[in-house]
């Protein structure tokens, strides 16, 4: 007899009916992608919706990064082309020229660099690497490639110099050779100078490492060369011997000559500085320790921290600049780093925020045997690069047209907006104006190479970003540049933290309360709002007139009255190895978690911040509207918000966290609906809840039984890595036994509730609020003690255990759901990732906070994670739009309410707003993360939104000004209000629900393996498509509404927590994250921008004539040196140098080489480079064999010469004279 599944006949049955309920509809979708429910509603729409994007719309590539090199190790400035090169620890090189211009390109070893020397108006670049190899950059391309790479395989890479209009490139190594590199064929030459024919022969010890290599300004054919360990060489090259040699009792870090080429300056490691002339080398000329006590005559100075570099520059009209960094005194412990400029007797010593990396002083000239004139120096730190202007006496800085300060505070979260409207930039910019610093040099940026065109495809693009230290930055991010707009203070809403203040204010966080967490902004209506690390969203208004006022907050008491399941006894469990060992104690898994203040009463119904009370001025620009705090419950913290979403058209704004969910009106101030995420479900609740008594055993469940997200798919790493909001990480030794996470119950958190439970409908006139200011209340609230009473409110015995028909009603979900589903969010995530402790440290805040701070504690509760405010369907029987709020949770439910609005302006001020769930229930795998809206013609639908109009307005026409709703109806509202498709994608799964039918039209499973951490809803070639991003570093383009895959491209492994938390899309195929702690890189996935890439991004290099060189005058040319006619060719050629070792270094081919060229594969262009090099070659070969054949016939016409010749000397004579 054959047999059949009797669940699959209902599941058919169930789906084909045309009046299945929201449960079935979403569950009986098919677990292929793109699978589609049989219907009548899915034929209309494939009738109806014709989807424009095909794959070949889409392509993935890097655009431009921003903001400062991360870790930077090297510095490199071009006088003749003006464009400044930064190498960093990783393998980076930024090139920087005029605003527009910044390239950046990366060694493929990612060794750190080591040095940079620039071909200076040549197009080209040298970079030596940690790994020992010189690479040969061409910068003469928008995207610069290698054209040849030489490792050195025995010898380490120390210091290397190429001398002014030079071919060779002098290179010295740790062992204290120097060996001179062929920069046009990068093939090492013959001629080295070793180590031990530099020294004295009577020098018993090494003399270190090669620290500096320089060619004498007054004669070519002399290099200088610096050992570690004092000594100084003045090598002829020509009679290959040392002309003098220089001893100095302290070690060298630096040499720099007088232009003239009589003396040079060297700096060491006592804080001293030493003047050597050629003249007299057994001691120093002059000896200075700028920052040493002065002492009496006979003794030594005192000595100082190293001097790690000086520069000796000289001046026409004055005295010569002396520029060094470090060089303080040992007892200014406390000191700053510095940078002191000696200046003829004046000396500046210029405080730095961070440490010194490296700086150069740029002068007018390139040669260096004519007066240098310096006009500035650039001073690369650690975390900054500032320009000093050394033309004026007060030494002002120049003010940086780069994007140089991204991580002024570390950045927490982003938002990326393209296509935004196109007054938004001015405004903003005009705003932000009128705050910027003042000071700054009145000259130009000194570094203006490159050229740049504003190019073919741009539109209004704004960044923004969220920093730690509650400030928020407004970017102009058009055209591939970024240029700050506007800043804003959110701490300027708090009163500032005093000392030993901290459990006063109960803050939450010890360090940063003021972290912005999560941002939302309608550029339209451009209201914006906010959530903090502590619990706390701010909404703003934009105005152009300046107020002062009392800043309204309202506090919000945010509880779930339920517990946490608590696990069987052990003798009623299944056995575990070893259990013991891995459980906590019984008084930690049973005892109570909540917090006492030191004065020993309990926190309760205290926000974590203090709003300001007293009037604020308020600048033009965002203003504070409205603060609305969570509140600590029952010695409990407020959890951290998950998800944010404002309506400006409603008035009304939503926030959840893994408690519940908060829906407040602004424009009243007053709360409409503060509920637990269980109580939201009603009586139609699917998982039929239980009250529980609150928060039993939440360490226990949060320290050893939630499965996070990566952790099920690396399951070897023994590191997790548990963020915040912050970019760090905190390392825990000790991972969760996979047995233990199975022991919990797939569904924990979930429990029956009885009917008497379910909680009323709240309006506006039940506020559960306490307001600081004073706020009008409407008549018929009802407040006790400033909070509300709410229907769900009860007591619960603590620590009840379930029956095992208790269990096994709350298993019943098990087989076919995850143990647990977290809340997806910029708050809280715990992952494994495959990083090193070095990386874990270096990417670190070390940060001691709360355990209750993360939202992850409480993922067995489940989390609000996404909100969406849209005209829709909120029930089945609905024949026309409402507003409606998307509510999205961490274990894959959807929840619809209803907002019931005031119909009249004058109404919507004064009546109250209902707020309804409305039943209806929709369901996902794994936690929601985004939602969004399309018309029945298949066009995206925006949300509503309110035109804005200035709040503070004096004009009497504003003030008569009544509120105007822009619908965003694509057609008309009786053509809009038939039917329409909602896009709802989680963490594992896209579908496409019809409304208000609740039919599953398309299901997509996105990943089985792995997790989305970003998707978005997008508008592109006038369609829309849904972009993910996945933590296996897939992004991923589906369309819509049909959920066809259109891209799927490995692009970046999620190797740290920063890029999950900031990375975004938005339309016009473009999307950013944070690449690292400074540095945000955008990337595109339009195939049409990346085809128009090479028109954006702005030229390196320029054609520029080289500036002449002075004139020597009679007199030093004839007794200046032999420096004009020193031929390096002649010298170091093969010829008279020989071949170098080849096991001493290998040439490497890069990819912009002929050999890479050849390699390379595809493309007609490469095609086309193919065909012209071969061109080229073959034009060689003809040259050559033109040459050949042109000597053969020299060759045979010498030969008949004189084979006539030996014909008429024997012409005449017989055969016997021979």
């Amino acid at each position: 007899m054959k047999k059949f599944n009797f669940r699959k006949v209902l599941d058919g049955l169930t789906a084909s009916s045309p009046g299945s309920g929201s449960g079935s509809a979403s569950n009986s979708g098919g677990a292929g992608s793109g699978s589609v429910h049989p219907g009548g509603t899915a034929g209309v729409l494939r009738e109806e919706i014709q989807e424009s994007l095909t794959s070949e719309y889409f392509q993935i590539c890097k655009t431009v990064r921003h903001g400062f090199p991360y870790q930077p190790t090297a510095l490199a400035f071009d006088p003749v082309q003006k464009i400044l090169a930064i190498g960093t620890r990783t393998g980076a090189i930024r090139i920087l020229g005029r605003p527009g211009v910044d390239c950046y390109c990366q060694h493929e070893s990612g060794a750190a660099v080591l040095q940079l020397q620039f071909l200076i108006n040549e197009g080209a670049l040298v970079s030596a690497s940690s790994d020992d190899t010189l690479h040969l950059w061409n910068l003469r391309q928008k995207r610069p490639a290698i054209l040849h790479s030489l490792k050195f395989n025995r010898e380490r890479i120390t210091y290397c110099h190429l001398p002014f209009q030079s071919k060779w490139l002098y290179v010295g190594t740790e062992r204290g050779n120097t060996h001179i590199v062929n920069i046009e064929s990068f093939i090492l030459s013959g001629y080295v100078i070793m180590w031990n024919k530099a020294i004295e022969l009577s020098t018993k010890t090494h003399p270190g490492p090669v620290v500096h290599l320089s060619d004498s300004p007054r004669d070519e054919g002399k290099l200088l060369i610096g050992y570690e360990n004092g000594t100084v060489v003045f090598w002829d090259l020509k009679s290959k011997r040392a002309e003098l040699r220089v001893y100095y009792d302290e070690a060298i870090h630096s040499i720099d000559w007088h232009h003239e080429g009589k003396q040079f300056m060297c700096s060491h490691s006592d804080g001293s500085l030493t003047l050597w002339n050629l003249k007299s080398p057994s001691r120093p000329f002059q000896t200075t320790v700028p920052h040493g006590k002065s002492q009496r005559e006979g003794r030594k100075s005192e000595s100082c921290k190293p001097i790690l570099k000086v520069e000796y520059k000289t001046c026409r009209n004055s005295e010569p600049f002396i520029i060094f960094s470090g060089g303080l005194s040992y007892d200014k412990a406390c000191r700053r780093p510095s940078l002191t400029i000696m200046h003829g007797k004046a000396i500046t010593v210029l405080e730095m925020d961070h440490p010194i990396v490296e700086f150069l002083t740029l002068c007018e000239t390139p040669y260096p045997n004519e007066c240098q004139e310096p006009y500035a120096v650039a001073v690369l730190l650690e975390k900054d690069l500032i320009l000093v202007d050394l033309t004026q006496t007060n030494f002002p800085i120049f003010e940086n047209p780069y994007p140089m300060d991204i991580h002024e505070s570390p950045v927490t979260c982003t938002a990326y907006f393209a296509d935004c409207p196109p007054d938004l930039i001015l405004v903003l910019y005009s705003i932000g104006v009128k705050h910027k610093k003042q000071g700054y040099s009145n000259k130009e940026w000194p570094v203006s190479g490159g050229a740049w065109n504003l190019g073919a495809q741009t539109f209004p693009e704004i960044i923004i970003t969220g920093h730690a230290d509650g400030s928020i930055k407004f970017w102009d991010a058009s055209a591939m540049t970024l240029q700050m707009l506007y800043k804003l203070k959110t701490s300027k809403v708090f009163e500032k933290q005093k000392v030993g203040d901290g459990k006063q204010t109960c803050e939450i966080v010890e360090e940063d309360p003021f972290a912005v967490q999560m941002i939302y902004w309608c550029p339209e209506s451009r209201i914006f709002c906010v959530s903090g690390v502590s619990a706390y969203v701010i909404i703003y208004k934009f105005s152009r007139h300046e107020i002062t006022t009392e800043i309204v907050s309202l506090e919000v008491r945010l509880q779930c009255d339920v517990e946490d399941i608590i696990t069987p006894e052990p003798e009623t469990s299944p056995p575990f190895p070893d259990l013991s060992s891995q459980l906590p104690s019984s008084r930690s898994l049973s005892g109570s978690t909540n917090t006492v203040s030191s004065e020993g009463v309990m926190k309760d119904s205290i926000p974590c911040l203090s709003v300001k009370t007293r009037p604020v001025r308020m600048p033009p620009g965002y203003q504070a509207d409205l603060v609305i705090q969570l509140v600590w419950v029952d010695g409990e913290p407020p959890q951290q918000i998950t998800s944010l979403s404002i309506s400006s058209a409603y008035g009304i704004v939503a926030f959840g966290n893994c408690t519940g969910l908060v829906v407040v009106d602004f424009i009243q101030k007053t709360v409409l609906l503060s509920m637990g995420t269980i109580d939201l479900y009603r009586s139609s609740d699917l998982y039929q809840r239980q009250p529980r008594s609150p928060r039993k055993n939440k360490q226990f469940i949060a320290d050893n039984f939630c499965m996070r997200g990566l952790s099920n798919f690396y399951p070897d790493l023994t590191k997790r890595i548990r963020t915040s909001y912050q970019s760090l990480t905190e390392l825990n030794d000790s991972p969760v036994p996979l047995e233990l996470e199975r022991c919990k119950s797939p569904t924990s958190g979930l429990a029956t509730r009885t009917p008497e439970a379910a909680p009323g409908f709240y309006r506006n006139e039940m506020p559960a609020v306490r307001q600081r200011n004073q706020v009008h209340h409407l008549p018929g609230e009802d407040h006790v003690n400033g909070h509300c009473t709410s229907p769900t409110s009860q007591s619960c015995s603590s620590g009840k255990r379930l029956s095992s028909a208790d269990v096994s009603k709350v298993n019943r979900w098990g087989p076919g759901r995850p143990p647990f589903r977290k809340a997806q969010s910029a708050a809280c995530m715990e992952i494994s990732l495959p990083v090193t402790t070095e990386e874990a440290r270096e990417n670190s805040y070390n940060r001691s906070r709360s355990s209750s701070i993360s939202s992850i504690d409480k993922d067995s509760k489940e989390a609000v994670t996404a909100l969406y405010f849209m005209e829709s369907f909120a029930r089945k029987n609905d024949s026309t739009v409402s507003p409606c709020l998307f509510v999205g949770t961490s274990l894959g439910m959807v929840l619809l309410i209803s907002l019931n609005l005031p119909s009249s302006d004058e109404q919507r001020f004064t009546e109250p707003v209902m707020v309804l769930p409305s039943g209806t229930f929709l369901s996902l795998k794994g936690a929601v993360l985004t939602f969004s809206c399309m018309d029945r013609t298949g066009s995206l639908m925006q949300p509503p939104y309110e035109v804005w109009r200035d709040p503070n307005n004096t004009d009497e026409n504003e003030k008569t000004w009544k509120r105007k709703l822009v619908m965003n109806y694509s057609t008309s509202p009786q053509e809009a209000g038939d039917h329409q498709y909602t896009i709802i994608c989680s963490e594992k799964q896209a579908k496409v629900f019809s409304l208000p039918s609740q039919t599953c039209l398309y299901v997509h499973n996105i990943t089985e393996t792995s997790f989305i951490l970003q998707a978005e809803v997008v508008g592109m070639c006038n369609s829309a498509c849904l972009a993910c991003f996945c933590a296996n570093g897939h992004i991923m383009i589906m369309s819509l509404p049909s959920l066809r895959p259109m891209l799927d491209v490995n692009y970046l492994p999620l190797t740290d927590m920063r890029i999950a938390r900031t990375f975004c899309f938005t339309n016009e195929g473009q999307a950013l994250y944070l690449v690292s702690p400074t540095e945000i890189q955008r990337l595109t996935y339009s195939q049409e921008m990346c085809d128009n890439i090479q028109d954006m991004l702005g030229d390196l290099f320029t054609p520029i004539e080289t500036p002449e060189a002075q004139n020597r005058g009679f007199l030093k040319g004839l007794f200046g040196g032999s420096g004009q006619t020193f031929d390096r060719e002649e010298l170091f050629g093969e010829a008279t140098a020989g071949k170098a070792s080849r096991s001493l270094a290998q040439h490497i081919p890069g990819p912009g080489s002929i050999e890479g060229v050849k390699g390379a594969a595809g493309g007609v262009m490469g095609e086309l480079t193919r065909a012209r090099i071969a061109l080229d070659e073959r034009g060689q070969r003809l040259g050559e064999l033109e040459e050949k054949t042109a000597g053969m016939m020299t060759s045979a016409e010498a030969f008949s010469k004189h084979a006539h010749e030996l014909m008429l000397k024997y012409k005449d004579k017989k055969w016997y004279q021979f």
